[in-house]
């Protein structure tokens, strides 16, 4: 089970990593999709999953869970935990709803073979990499007394040798199927839209910490729709996924 690591296991892990490498070419950076393995005939059923970076609560879309009890896995960094303990509070009050998982320590990239990517500064190592895990690792398992089983790193793209080392680690990736909102960018009926849409099996990634986008409007309203299509939503725990690239 995944745990605050040793640093001996990190450079390991990175030494047998160079060697198998030796001098080829660095490999393509990968976005994992992920799926519900094999859902059931009849109902929709879907993984809502939502990334807590930093800033606060979008208000909109956690009380919409809660009133209509839609459980949901959140991946939160160190940082998002630091600021909003009141927020966490309501989390913890339902377990049977939120499965809380890691994103990171400071929210930084798990790639080592380009200094940036998507205007975020990556960790550049394998050593950084370990740091910004274990530091989400840490800061989640003292907040909710469990440690991590799933990691997604910020922008959910990584390197080969930085995915390797984190699977190394005993983490699951949490890649998606369906992006509901483009880093909560996207307008709010777009966003509907694409949530509404969603197929049996899918597992969506959506952004909770934006109040002030309209996006979460969106999420909001494709959840609603989702809802009254007869949707069941499950936690990632709750069922078995399968990962491709």
């Amino acid at each position: 089970m995944p745990i605050p690591s040793l640093r001996a296991g990190w450079l390991a892990v990175a030494a047998t990593l160079l060697l198998a490498q030796g001098a080829l070419a660095k490999p393509q950076d990968i976005e994992l999709k992920l799926r519900i393995a094999a859902p059931p005939p009849g109902a929709r059923v879907v993984a809502l999953t939502f990334d807590a970076c930093s800033g606060t609560i979008d208000r909109r879309i956690l009380d919409t869970l809660v009133q209509n009890q839609i459980p949901a896995t959140l991946f939160v960094t160190h940082r998002w935990l630091k600021r909003n303990q009141e927020t966490t509070a309501v989390l913890l009050a339902h377990p049977e709803l939120f499965q809380i998982e890691n994103h990171g320590d400071q929210h930084v990239p798990a790639i080592t073979d380009v200094p940036q990517l998507y205007g975020l500064k990556t960790a550049g190592s394998l050593e950084e990499v370990r740091k910004e895990v274990d530091g989400g690792a840490s800061a989640v398992l003292k907040a909710t007394g469990k440690p991590p089983r799933w990691y997604r790193g910020a922008t959910a793209v990584y390197s080969q040798d930085a995915l390797d080392a984190i699977r190394a680690e005993g983490y699951s990736i949490a890649g998606f199927s369906l992006n509901a909102d483009m880093g909560a960018s996207l307008p709010a009926a777009t966003v509907a839209k694409r949530i509404a849409a969603a197929r049996s099996g899918d597992v969506i990634i959506a952004h909770i910490n934006q109040p002030g986008h309209p996006a979460g409007k969106g999420v909001v309203e494709g959840i609603q729709r989702l809802i009254d299509k007869g949707t069941v939503f499950v936690k990632l725990d709750d069922v078995q996924t399968e990962a491709s690239r």
